[in-house]
């Protein structure tokens, strides 16, 4: 008799057990990303900025007066391989420290992932004029004769050039322009994997950008050459794109 009700007992539990299983609901979480800068790894924040203390591949002394970067396009690859894109874009703003951290405005369910990629810039779809009211009050616009849209970086600066001057540079991307057909554009935004990732309910993704990596990797950038009026010159856009794929490391993942 007590073998029969023990059984029973046992029964019970594993009927509850897999009734909860079933009643386990999982709710879509935000996640954030956090966004830290450094050359060659130095930390830098706006602190460090309209001082002429660092120093490119080409050797040329110069200093940062304005970083701002548009970030978009988050997309998370689940393990079963179904792909989730969230339709948010962000833009970070290293001189007014704003931007810095942003918060996804749709959620994802909890669970792993094989890969989570971000996009420099805005693709091409959906780069186009007054999609983006607030980009637009932060000057962040492209004028029309040379494609209109928006920019994906603004990075200026002082150098000092052969002469021995303080001159300027600008080091802004947009996608790549062919004067003699502005609708005709290469789109020069990409997308960095950061690799795999767990989401819990309060994920925290950091990414670092070296900004040294813009003057380096794989071509390395000579001011006096190529210093300012850059965004109505394709053949330069496509080397900032190429320099690009280096620019961005993984730091941590927190929950």
């Amino acid at each position: 008799m007590k073998k029969k009700i023990l059984a029973i007992i046992c029964f019970s539990i594993i009927i509850t057990s897999c009734s909860e299983d079933k009643d386990i609901i999982l709710n879509p979480v935000a996640i954030t990303l956090n966004f830290n800068h450094s050359w060659n790894g130095t930390e830098i924040t706006n602190a460090d900025f309209g001082q002429l203390k660092f120093t490119n591949e080409n050797d040329q002394i110069l200093s940062i007066e304005r970083l701002r970067y548009v970030v978009s396009e988050v997309s998370l690859t689940h393990e079963s391989g179904e792909v989730t894109i969230l339709d948010d874009y962000n833009l970070v703003d290293l001189t007014n420290n704003e931007g810095m951290s942003f918060r996804t405005s749709e959620g994802i369910l909890p669970g792993e992932y094989s890969a989570v990629t971000f996009r420099f810039g805005l693709k091409r779809a959906d780069n186009t004029d007054g999609a983006y009211p607030d980009l637009n009050t932060a000057n962040f616009n492209v004028p029309a004769p040379l494609g209109g849209g928006y920019h994906f970086m603004q990075f200026d600066g002082k150098y000092i050039n052969t002469a021995s001057v303080e001159a300027a540079f600008n080091y802004h991307v947009i996608s790549a322009i062919d004067p003699t057909n502005v609708n005709d554009a290469v789109d020069t935004s990409f997308t960095l994997n950061l690799g795999a990732v767990t989401i819990g309910s309060n994920t925290n993704i950091t990414i670092q950008m070296d900004v040294s990596e813009w003057f380096k990797n794989p071509n390395t950038w000579d001011l006096n050459e190529y210093d300012t009026n850059l965004m109505g010159n394709y053949d330069v856009q496509l080397l900032m794109n190429q320099n690009g794929s280096s620019v961005f490391d993984l730091v941590s993942i927190t929950q």
